[in-house]
């Protein structure tokens, strides 16, 4: 990750209306690297351990996401292969498969379960009401019936972390990337629960700003392109977050996106990596290292229902002027002093 300058964060935060520290990229990055390169030395204190980690589909974000819990777990000495056995299960998409798995481990009866995205951690939810889930990646979690609106979880043996991004923030970006845009486009997936509520948002925030959304459900991955396709001339600009049947099939959106010469706006760093022309959101590997400390207090022994569920929404800014110059749109330079251009910052190995 690139390192920025006090100056220049200001004037892209300035830029975007927000504050320097809702807007500095976070650094335990950095703290990975220690960690890769240093065993710890508290592993052979800890006791051993079992966790099983499910995500509803593999997707660059979610993965990233995973690697973070592990390097934290083993930064406070549960280490994969040592003294921690992980287990780990995708649904590749499918809810069947997701409540299969959900059963498999909760016979299995591990020491915590991580749910990765809100399918998943709703299919957990339903599977256990004793064994510790830590959800992440769930943008809603109150929408998903996770917790309640005073933040406490709806069964006593989940906790987790949250990934409410501030919707103000991420329209006064879409209006400072692309001011003529006044039709916003948005596939999404109608059976997430956290897909839905953010549509239900947008369309009560949106005309409030003098724009529309113009809306598309696609609730298989093979039905993201053809989606995507439908929103030539209705849309100015794509808008997508957080939606793992978007994710999992994003070079599709992509590639439908730059036929029309509609840029995508996203919320995650692999988004931009991946075809995006830019993305205001939390950074996926720090998003896991949080919840590793989570799921490292629960191994040690707190009781799930002392650890109490979070909201990380500190803003981190991506841009690809490639992509953007694909997708027929020209990046603010002021924009790109502050930003992270993925074009010239080498993309985090994820260990497979």
């Amino acid at each position: 990750m690139l390192s920025f300058k006090r100056g220049q964060l200001s004037a892209i935060c300035a830029l975007l209306g927000l504050s320097l520290a809702a807007c500095s990229p976070q650094k335990p990055s950095a703290q990975a690297a220690d960690t890769a390169s240093k065993p710890s030395a508290t592993a052979n204190q800890k006791p051993n351990k079992t966790i099983a980690i499910s995500a509803i589909v593999a997707h660059p974000s979610l993965d990233a996401i995973r690697q973070g819990i592990l390097d934290e777990l083993a930064a406070e000495g549960y280490i994969k292969g040592q003294n921690l056995t992980v287990n780990f299960q995708s649904a590749q998409g499918n809810t069947a498969t997701a409540g299969q798995i959900s059963k498999q481990f909760v016979a299995d009866k591990p020491d915590a379960i991580v749910a990765i995205s809100t399918p998943t951690a709703q299919s957990l939810a339903a599977a256990s009401k004793e064994i510790p889930i830590v959800y992440t990646a769930v943008s809603d979690p109150v929408a998903a019936k996770l917790i309640t609106q005073q933040n406490t979880p709806t069964q006593p043996n989940i906790t987790g972390l949250s990934s409410q991004l501030p919707l103000a923030p991420q329209l006064d970006f879409i209006q400072k990337i692309m001011p003529s845009a006044k039709s916003i486009g948005y596939v999404f997936s109608a059976g997430e629960m956290n897909s839905v509520a953010l549509r239900d948002k947008l369309n009560i925030a949106l005309p409030e700003r003098g724009m529309n959304l113009v809306d598309i459900p696609a609730n298989r991955p093979t039905d993201i392109a053809m989606a995507t396709n439908s929103l030539g001339g209705k849309a100015q600009l794509i808008y997508t977050s957080m939606d793992n049947n978007v994710a999992s099939a994003f070079e599709s959106m992509v590639q439908s996106a730059n036929a029309l010469k509609l840029p995508i706006i996203a919320s995650d760093e692999f988004s931009v990596r991946r075809g995006a022309t830019a993305a205001l959101g939390v950074n996926d590997y720090d998003f896991g290292r949080t919840t590793g400390k989570m799921v490292g207090k629960i191994l040690d022994g707190t009781p799930v229902t002392q650890v109490k569920p979070e909201v990380m929404n500190q803003l981190t800014l991506y841009v690809s002027p490639k992509h953007a110059q694909a997708q027929g749109l020209t990046l603010n330079p002021e924009l790109l002093k502050g930003a992270i251009n993925v074009d010239t910052t080498p993309e985090r190995k994820i260990d497979k």
